[in-house]
């Protein structure tokens, strides 16, 4: 793979300030370029007739050429295309009985030379490997009932639960059940059971509970040949190619144009009637392709940021940037965004590497995704993978958040403080007895807000509190970047048997779960899933990717337990505050003297946080292996969860208070 996808921590202000600010002077010889917002860029039909429009501001002419198929042959006609330089077009209309059912490119003269074939940057339908754009009618992929499908109603994000998930993984297993394997199609079969009779698939999602489903990249991208499916090639699918398409590898047939676009519509309704949402997850921040990249073939120069050398920037780690500061570009996440919002009913958008995008683009694309939906929601990865142009002031890093309105960003301050250091295998955290994360484990319990009680001074990522709300942080231990939670477990406790191990898993999901925020977990880690100690399984092939489904009944107790979890979570909104005054006000930490009692921390919900049916909720953590004692208030307090057990109703029995022994690498929850 080219453009491995590059999973990076938070880049500190300090880092790349001086360069920064050196590269707010960058070229920016575009500035004087017409834009267009239309919504008609580059294909529309209206009656008789079918219109091409291409923006391209600095051709000196242009064309769309016509094909009878998708992959081959050669043009059936090409037509010129005539300027409006006001709008940066150029525009050809032709009788729609010539043309529909057939497949087109653009080609545009620059400089003396006429540029390679391109679909452009927004076709909606294409050929096998999406090198042709094709001219269907979208509303014959419409499943049936299509009109009426909605996704669950999300009042507040802090209610959604996270499950972030890649096609192959879930289905491709023998254990999985499913027939439609590595396909759209894979979730839209019922009653799928693995070889123990237990349920996978979209059954299997119910049965857990969660609210969403983030499903890594399923736009049109480049590392899979699609007229050789049978090579079983893996790709996370961090390349994009065509950003307004599905992926043809996960449909049944790549070669038809409404297969794909069908298909994964029908996985999409599938989902909503069983109560789950649809996050996708885009990456406008880079393009498969440098100078052969669609974007360059129709507008060289124009998307991409360069350093004042000439040199592609790459704070993407992966060849190349995009320049959302510039309208067009802009314009284009923001329509393409609604596009996907609109035509497919996605329900929230993750945003690969976001702070490659500047904040203004940002919360553009929020503000206009609430006007055509109010609880579609948006998050993204804070940081960049490297330096860029575009200063730091303007990017949408953590840092920033505050800046966005309706924009959430990933606590990478929870994730490493919890497990230990994603860079670093053998790092151990709070979860796994290292001591001295207690104060930066506190900032993810607070949602990165202002507390009176946490000392920001002492985080080991962030040193203030960058959100003003918990809206605004998605807490996770693990994803699909770097190595699992297991794997992370087994690499930094290798003396540890599986079940200790386990032990460690339910204490930092514990964590993630009761954390205020949006929590967010990576598939199959309810069963204790692994990737065979891969971190970087981009590309890896599906021995080392799917989940074996065996799993769940190997790990039932695990299962159950996440079960637990995300139950109590939804049962109870102490846990989904939504204003950072709500937290400081009803969150109070237990006074702890971690030089005595390290890796411990106790807390309280209080005064029926949030409108609880619960006058009080009492949580502790103890990361330490051995055991360690807490003073709980007298009184009768019922036990939700405690030592490796829980019941989201407190049947684990009752407690008077006083002193209380938490077992070592475990958590306590009590309520009254």
């Amino acid at each position: 793979m080219k453009f491995p996808k590059i999973m990076a921590t938070a880049l500190s202000l300090a880092l790349f300030g001086a360069s920064a600010l050196a590269a707010d002077r960058y070229d920016d010889r575009f500035a004087s370029y017409p834009t267009y917002s239309g919504s008609d860029l580059e294909l529309a039909i209206d009656g008789p007739y079918t219109h091409f429009k291409l923006w391209s501001p600095a051709a000196s002419q242009a064309r769309v050429n016509i094909y009878e198929n998708g992959h081959t042959g050669l043009p059936l006609m090409s037509i010129p295309m005539s300027s409006i330089p006001a709008q940066g077009t150029w525009v050809a209309t032709v009788p729609g009985e010539q043309v529909n059912g057939k497949f087109y490119t653009f080609q545009i003269e620059q400089d003396g030379k006429w540029l390679d074939e391109t679909p452009g940057v927004w076709p909606k339908a294409v050929g096998v490997n999406g090198k042709r754009a094709a001219i269907i009618d979208l509303s014959t992929t419409n499943p049936a009932g299509w009109e009426s499908d909605r996704g669950p109603e999300v009042k507040n994000f802090t209610d959604v639960i996270l499950y972030e998930m890649h096609h192959r993984d879930m289905s491709m297993h023998p254990s999985s059940g499913i027939v439609n394997k590595g396909k759209f199609l894979a979730l839209t079969e019922p009653g799928t059971l693995s070889p123990e009779g237990l349920a996978t698939g979209i059954d299997h999602l119910k049965e857990l509970g969660i609210t969403h489903v983030h499903i890594l990249p399923s736009y049109d991208y480049n590392s899979v040949d699609e007229a050789n499916l049978p090579a079983n090639v893996y790709n996370w699918g961090y390349d994009p190619q065509n950003y307004n398409v599905p992926e043809g590898g996960y449909s049944t047939n790549p070669a038809d144009p409404a297969v794909r676009i069908r298909e994964m519509k029908q996985m999409i309704k599938a989902l909503h009637d069983a109560g789950i949402g649809v996050v996708m997850d885009v990456v406008y921040n880079h393009t498969a392709e440098n100078d052969g990249s669609n974007f360059e073939l129709t507008a060289p120069g124009y998307y991409h940021r360069h350093w004042d050398d000439g040199r592609y920037s790459d704070a993407s780690g992966c060849g190349n940037e995009t320049a959302s500061d510039r309208q067009q570009m802009s314009d284009f996440i923001v329509n393409s965004v609604k596009y996907w919002a609109d035509e497919y009913h996605i329900d929230g958008f993750r945003f690969d590497l976001m702070a490659i995008h500047d904040t203004e683009t940002m919360n553009r694309v929020a503000r206009e995704l609430k006007e055509l939906r109010p609880d579609i929601f948006v998050y993204g990865e804070g940081w960049t993978a490297g330096d860029s142009p575009l200063p730091v002031e303007r990017r949408a890093l953590k840092e920033n958040v505050s800046k966005m309105t309706d924009i959430a960003v990933f606590s990478d301050d929870l994730r490493d403080a919890v497990k230990g250091h994603y860079s670093n295998a053998s790092d151990r955290g709070f979860a796994t007895g290292k001591p001295g994360a207690e104060e930066t484990v506190k900032i993810g319990i607070v949602a990165a807000t202002a507390h009176p009680q946490v000392d920001y001074s002492k985080g080991n990522n962030s040193k203030f509190a960058y959100a003003a709300s918990p809206e605004m942080i998605v807490n996770y231990v693990s994803c699909h970047d770097d190595l699992t939670l297991t794997d992370k477990l087994r690499k930094s406790m290798p003396e540890a048997t599986d079940s200790a191990r386990m032990r460690a898993a339910k204490l930092a999901q514990t964590i993630v779960f009761t954390s205020q925020g949006t929590p967010f977990m990576f598939a199959g880690e309810e069963i204790f899933r692994d990737k065979k100690g891969v971190h970087n399984s981009y590309n890896s092939p599906d021995s080392i990717n799917a989940i074996d489904w065996s799993l769940k009944s190997a790990n039932a107790d695990q299962f159950a337990y996440y079960q637990g979890l995300i139950a109590l979570r939804k049962a109870h909104p102490a846990f989904r505050l939504t204003s950072a005054e709500d937290i400081a006000r009803h969150l109070v930490f237990d006074k702890i003297d971690s030089a005595k009692q390290p890796n411990l921390i106790s807390y309280s919900l209080v005064n029926h946080a949030g409108g609880d049916e619960w006058k009080e909720i009492k949580v502790v953590f103890n990361g330490s292996p051995e055991a360690q004692s807490v003073k709980i208030p007298s009184g009768k307090w019922m036990i939700v969860a405690r030592d490796g057990a829980i019941s989201p109703t407190g049947a684990l029995g009752t407690l008077k208070g006083g002193k209380v022994e938490v077992p070592g690498t475990s958590a306590l929850i009590l309520a009254r």
